[in-house]
């Protein structure tokens, strides 16, 4: 008698079979592990064309939205649905019977992929995919020029603040390896969203971002104000910290935003805690968090209402909002596509968790674009911002350039 031993695999293993259904199952997929969490989601959608929404998150089907930076004309998002869904948890091992039916259906018609086909099916995958950074913005002349214009902005009154952002491209080696690199961003950030998403000629993209847009779980809505940044250093950088004016009116700034958000639609009930310093990868941001009893305010569709209110956040375009999205759509020299967008998992074990597409980086034929942002004010020196950012492609670039870091 032929007695079924079921193998063990480890997270890696399990990772890279879940990215070689994801990819050659033709469809969209994204994959994902929240702040502070040890629970790794997929989310499966095989139709081969990427489908859009409306921005009515109540009223979605289970899934995974992906909006770009930049107000779409037909006022839809790209979403993955839930189609297939799968999620297991990063400190247990996991045996192949315990994949669901789908997975281990596609699997025993396939023949394992190694991480080398995985970069190679991942390249030939992205091929057709527009590449969105203009050599522009990969100039440092271009960027020490643009944050000038943005100074000079501010101090003629015609805006508070602006972020301009820039790219760095650089290559995919040849050895990259796609689970490896996630899973050490996890390991590496745990208070970050982890995420890749591929959508079929439209993009691939894998991020760590830092920063909540708005969160609904159950009646509870949550949001949070973040902004400031500077390196975290020593072994306890949250002890040694401190933080100028510039940084303090910066996040302020953010949050007198999200408070006149709740004024525009009269709601006067919420909690509000911070600032406080928070560690993000090797960065540290002041944040303040924001709390509201949906049940209890009357208002059951805030997730909507606040996503449209506060998309672009003045932690990604600037202060007033019009007139810092004008002033980037003049003179910053890009697309930024997803990046400064809002992506995450929607209505999924009755929670919806949606974030700023932050430290990321779209990966194209061989090569990854990272894309980062500067918040400009009035006191800002272009040389510092230039810096920050090379600081915030570290983030995703050292990981995509050496996964084992």
């Amino acid at each position: 008698m032929h007695t079924h031993v079921a193998t063990t695999h480890t997270k890696s293993e399990i990772l890279q079979l879940l990215v070689q259904l994801g990819l050659t199952s033709g469809g969209s997929f994204a994959l994902w592990r929240k702040p502070k969490s040890n629970t790794l989601e997929i989310v499966l959608d095989d139709t081969a064309e990427p489908i859009k929404v409306d921005l009515n998150i109540e009223k979605l089907e289970p899934g995974f939205i992906i909006h770009p930076f930049a107000d779409q004309t037909d006022k839809k998002a790209f979403f993955i649905k839930a189609n297939k869904y799968f999620s297991f948890q990063l400190d247990t091992p996991l045996t192949s019977d315990e994949l669901p039916e789908w997975a281990k259906v596609q699997l025993k018609n396939q023949l394992s992929l190694s991480p080398q086909d995985i970069r190679d099916e991942l390249v030939s995958r992205t091929m057709t995919a527009h590449t969105q950074s203009s050599k522009i913005s990969e100039e440092k002349d271009h960027f020490i020029q643009l944050v000038d214009k943005a100074i000079q902005a501010i101090q003629e009154n015609q805006l508070e603040k602006v972020v301009p952002a820039r790219t760095k491209t650089i290559p995919i080696p040849t050895d990259f390896d796609l689970s490896c690199t996630l899973l050490s961003m996890m390991e590496a950030y745990p208070n970050a969203f982890i995420n890749f998403f591929h959508l079929p000629n439209v993009g691939t993209w894998i991020g760590a971002s830092p920063e909540t847009l708005i969160e609904t779980k159950g009646d509870i809505f949550t949001t949070m104000s973040l902004a400031g940044t500077q390196k975290a250093t020593e072994d306890n950088p949250l002890k040694s910290v401190a933080w100028t004016q510039k940084e303090i009116e910066e996040q302020a700034l953010v949050s007198r935003y999200i408070v006149s958000c709740f004024k525009k639609i009269r709601l006067r009930e919420y909690e509000e805690h911070g600032p406080k310093t928070v560690v993000a990868g090797n960065l540290l941001h002041l944040r303040s968090d924001f709390r509201i009893n949906m049940q209890e305010t009357g208002f059951p569709e805030l997730g909507s209402v606040m996503l449209s209110l506060l998309h672009p956040t003045s932690a990604v375009c600037g202060m007033p909002r019009k007139e810092a999205h004008d002033f980037l759509q003049e003179y910053e020299g890009f697309d930024r596509s997803f990046f400064s967008g809002f992506i995450g998992p929607v209505n999924l074990h009755g929670s919806t968790s949606i974030y700023v597409n932050l430290r990321t980086a779209s990966l194209h034929n061989d090569k990854a674009t990272l894309y980062a942002g500067a918040g400009v004010t009035e006191d800002s020196d272009p040389e510092k911002e230039w810096e920050e950012t090379e600081l915030k492609c570290q983030i995703i670039g050292k990981f995509i350039q050496n996964p084992n870091t």
